[in-house]
């Protein structure tokens, strides 16, 4: 089945008509004749249909909108093909691989947030997917990875091995390391030290991880007692390591997550993005940032607490 909006306006409103024409832009309709534009029938496109059509007839306009059985269904898949959209955003992730190495990091980190935003508008119109879509994907994943890397020097490798679960009794007025100038996965990881496990931690900053004594409890390095376990960034590591399986922690987790090492981002990884970006360039002290960044932390968890109805 298919969606077909049928529009008719007044020449003179060229403003209404370019609204509408954006908007239907923006969801990927397809223009089948003058004033006709075509989308599959898939229920997420109904209430923005019916809005442009509203806005339409609110301007002297007329619009339908129908659902429509097609007997050329191929052909008109056919009008949906984004291979050439898929191959431009894989061009220009090639593009700034090639360049992220030599130019100032903000560059990269501004023309990657641009290619991630492109990249999962994209996806919301690609209403018949093939190999494109996952291939391009992956690419951005790499691509996120790889610049996050040269952003935060000494990021931890993989590990692969059964995450134990300990007791946070176990962990009380601990010292906690990590490496120098803590980025998104250090910070949030030592709020949930702080606010969930180590109530009274000390924290040390290492410019080197070599002959860390045994009695401290090291973080998202290698070797550290909780970094990176198979898919898992340290902050889930700790998550699961002190069984800390709130649905507002989780929130967070997908958060840090998508920001450390790449994936499909919630809407509010970049505005957490930017302002730890700011408390970074702005505190050189790295207790200070870490206190600076548990205020950031606790709104966050205070907000998604209010949203979800959750009471931890």
């Amino acid at each position: 089945m298919w969606l077909v909006l049928i529009l008719s306006m007044p020449t003179e409103n060229a403003t209404a008509r370019t609204r509408a024409w954006r908007s239907l832009k923006a969801l990927g309709a397809a223009a089948i004749r003058d004033g006709a534009y075509l989308l599959p029938d898939r229920e997420h496109l109904h209430a923005p249909l019916l809005e442009i059509a509203h806005d339409v007839e609110q301007h002297q306009g007329s619009a339908h909108l129908l659902r429509a059985e097609a007997i050329t269904a191929d052909q008109y898949a056919l009008l949906f093909v984004r291979d050439a959209d898929w191959n431009a955003l894989e061009d220009a992730m090639h593009a700034l691989r090639q360049a992220f190495v030599i130019q100032p990091i903000e560059d990269s980190l501004k023309q990657l947030r641009k290619l991630r935003k492109s990249t999962h508008q994209l996806a919301d119109i690609d209403f018949f997917p093939n190999t494109h879509q996952p291939q391009v994907m992956a690419t951005l994943q790499a691509l996120e990875h790889q610049i996050h890397q040269r952003q935060s020097q000494g990021e931890p490798s993989t590990q692969h091995h059964e995450i134990q679960h300990l007791d946070v009794a176990d962990y009380q007025g601990r010292v906690w390391a990590t490496r120098t100038r803590p980025w998104v996965d250090r910070l949030a990881s030592a709020w949930l030290i702080e606010r969930w496990i180590d109530k009274t931690p000390t924290w040390l900053w290492l410019d080197s991880i070599e002959d860390l004594p045994a009695h401290i409890l090291g973080f998202d390095f290698d070797g550290a007692a909780f970094s990176h376990v198979e898919n898992h960034v340290t902050f889930e590591v700790l998550m699961l390591s002190f069984r800390l399986n709130s649905p507002v922690l989780q929130r967070i987790a997908n958060i840090v997550h998508a920001l450390d090492v790449g994936g499909v981002q919630p809407v509010e990884a970049e505005g957490l993005e930017q302002i730890l970006r700011q408390l970074n360039q702005k505190f050189t002290d790295d207790d200070q940032l870490i206190q600076a960044s548990h205020a950031v932390f606790d709104s966050l968890y205070l907000l998604f607490q209010s949203t979800t109805g959750a009471s931890s």
